[in-house]
């Protein structure tokens, strides 16, 4: 049996503000993706996403599906 996770893994609203867009840091995410497949989590599929904020500002997300054996 197996179970699922979704996570949305976005920058934050700071550096939207101050840069006009914000890019995920793929240093910071390698380390965010570490993390759950540490806890016996492995990534099925990812979707890239630009999202708005506050009208004039834009991030960029992921939306990460992640599954692992139900203990």
């Amino acid at each position: 049996m197996k179970e699922y996770k979704v996570v949305i893994y976005q920058e934050s609203l700071l550096s939207s503000l101050f840069f006009g867009a914000a890019k995920v840091n793929p240093v910071k995410f390698s380390a965010f993706l570490n993390s759950q497949t540490s806890e016996g989590w492995r990534v099925v599929t990812m979707e890239k996403d630009q999202r708005r904020m506050l009208l004039f500002f834009v991030r960029e997300a992921y939306l990460v599906i992640l599954e692992r054996e139900r203990v």
